[in-house]
C-alpha cells in the first residue's frame, strides 16, 4: 500500500474535516453571514434523511437474503454473530464508564427545555418502540430505524426461504441496494458545503463550546483504542487459542491494523485478514465467514463510538447520562453499529437510528454534530473493528474446532 492510495483513500476525508474547521472559523468571525447560510446544511440533512429508509431496507433484507447457513456453516454464522454481540457489548460498556467519569461536554451549550429533547417512555413501551411500529406505513419514517431494522431481517430471512439471492426478489434487492448507493454516493459529494455551512453555524451559535467539547472526546478516544488493542484484544485471543496464542496474534495483527488505517474501510481489509488467519491456522470455511461477516457486523470501535456521541449530545442539550440508560445505550450501540463499517465513513445509518431514538425532536441539531464525531474517530474505529475481525476467529474457531486446535496448528508448523 503506497503513500498514493493512502491518501487517495483519506482525500475526501480530509476535505471534510477542512471545511468543518474552514466552517468553524468563519462562524467565529462572521456569526451573522454563518446564521445566513445554515440552510445549506439543511439541504444535506434533508436528502440524507429521504434516501436513509430505503437504504437501511435494500442493504440489510439484501444481505440477510444471500445467506447460506448449513449446519457447521449454521454453526460458525451463530458463534460469529454471539461473538461479536458480546465483544460490543463489551466495548460499549467500557466506553459508558468513561464517559461517566470523563464528561466530553461539560455544560450545554444552550438553555434547551427538557420536553425538547424526548420525552422518557416507560420499560415497556421503549421495548415495543424498539423492534416495531403501528404499522407499515410508521415503518417509512426516519424515526423508526430500529423496526425497520427487525422489518428488514425478517423480510430477508423470508427471501432466503423462497429462492435467496437467485429469486427476483432477492435480485430486485440486490439491485435496489447498489442503487441507493450510488445515491449516498451522489449526495455525499455535496458533503463539504453542507459541513462547512453547519459548523458555521454551529459556531456562530454556540461558540468555544464547540471546540472544547469535540477537543475532550479526541483526547478520550484515540488513547483508548490503543489501549483496547494492547489489553481486550490478548484477552479475546487467550480465550480462543490458549496457550501461545497472544504472541501469535501480536504477529499477523499488525498488517491488518495498517492496512485498515491506510483504507479507512474494514471491508477493504478483508483480503489481509484472510490471508493472516489462514497464516495462523483458522480453517478456510470459518475465516471465510467469519471475516467478510465481521467487515459488516462486528465494530467494537463503533460501539465506542456510539456511546461516545449519545453522551457527546446528551450533555450538548443538558441531559444526564445516568446509570439507568446503561443497558438500553449498550443495546442501542450493539445495534445501531450493524452494517455501517464496511465503507469509508460509515454511512450515516447509526447516527439516525441514536437520532430517532434519543434526540427525536431535536434531530436537525443532533444529527450533524454526531456525524462530525463520527468522521473525526472513523480512523481509529475502523483499525478496532478490522483488526477485531481477525481476533474473533480465535473464540469461533476454539467452539467450532476444539480449544486446543490453535497447538495443533503449531505442532503441525
Amino acid at each position: 500500500m503506497d503513500k498514493k492510495s493512502v491518501a487517495k483513500n483519506y482525500r475526501f476525508l480530509i476535505i471534510l474535516l477542512c471545511c468543518m474547521v474552514a466552517g468553524a472559523l468563519v462562524g467565529w468571525f462572521f456569526p451573522a453571514f454563518s446564521h445566513g447560510i445554515a440552510f445549506l446544511g439543511k439541504v444535506f440533512i434533508n436528502l440524507m434523511f429521504c434516501i436513509v429508509v430505503p437504504l437501511v431496507f435494500a442493504s440489510i433484507a439484501g444481505s440477510v437474503a444471500n445467506m447460506e447457513s448449513r449446519q457447521r456453516a449454521g454453526k460458525i454464522m451463530g458463534t460469529t454473530i454471539v461473538t461479536f454481540v458480546i465483544t460490543g457489548a463489551i466495548a460499549a460498556v467500557i466506553m459508558f464508564v468513561l464517559m461517566k467519569i470523563f464528561p466530553p461536554v461539560l455544560s450545554p451549550w444552550a438553555d434547551l427545555a427538557a420536553e425538547e429533547v424526548g420525552e422518557h417512555a416507560t420499560m415497556t413501551e421503549m421495548i415495543v418502540n424498539f423492534f416495531t411500529a403501528e404499522d407499515f406505513v410508521g415503518l417509512l419514517s426516519r424515526r423508526a430505524m430500529l423496526p425497520l431494522i427487525v422489518f428488514s431481517i425478517l423480510f430477508g430471512f423470508s427471501v432466503q426461504m423462497t429462492g435467496g439471492k437467485d429469486s427476483i426478489v432477492g435480485k430486485w434487492l440486490a439491485g435496489l441496494s447498489d442503487v441507493m448507493m450510488k445515491f449516498v454516493q451522489i449526495i455525499t459529494y455535496y458533503a463539504p458545503i453542507a459541513f462547512f455551512a453547519i459548523f458555521a453555524d454551529l459556531v456562530a451559535t454556540y461558540g468555544a463550546e464547540v471546540a472544547k467539547g469535540y477537543g475532550r472526546a479526541l483526547l478520550l478516544y484515540y488513547p483508548l483504542c490503543f489501549i483496547y488493542i494492547f489489553t481486550a484484544f490478548p484477552l479475546f485471543a487467550r480465550f480462543g487459542g490458549g496457550k501461545g496464542a497472544v504472541k501469535v496474534m501480536f504477529k499477523h495483527i499488525a498488517r491488518p491494523a495498517v492496512v485498515s488505517l491506510g483504507t479507512c474501510s474494514s471491508v477493504a481489509t478483508i483480503p489481509t485478514n484472510m490471508e493472516e488467519a489462514l497464516e495462523t491456522g483458522v480453517s478456510k470455511d470459518i475465516a471465510g465467514m467469519v471475516l467478510p461477516l465481521g467487515a459488516t457486523m462486528h465494530m467494537d470501535g463503533s460501539c465506542f463510538s456510539c456511546v461516545l456521541k449519545i453522551a457527546f449530545v446528551l450533555g450538548v442539550f443538558g441531559e444526564q447520562l445516568s446509570w439507568s440508560r446503561l443497558p438500553f445505550i449498550v443495546l442501542v450501540a450493539v445495534l445501531s453499529s450493524v452494517g455501517m463499517s464496511g465503507v469509508p465513513g460509515g454511512g450515516y445509518i447509526g447516527e439516525y437510528i441514536i437520532c430517532s431514538i434519543f434526540f427525536p425532536s431535536q434531530m436537525e441539531l443532533a444529527f450533524p454534530i454526531l456525524v462530525a464525531i463520527g468522521n473525526l474517530v472513523d480512523p481509529p474505529a475502523t483499525m478496532i473493528n478490522s483488526a477485531g475481525d481477525y481476533v474473533v476467529s480465535y473464540i469461533v474457531s476454539r467452539f467450532v474446532e476444539g480449544k486446543d486446535w490453535l497447538q495443533k496448528q503449531l505442532n503441525n508448523a
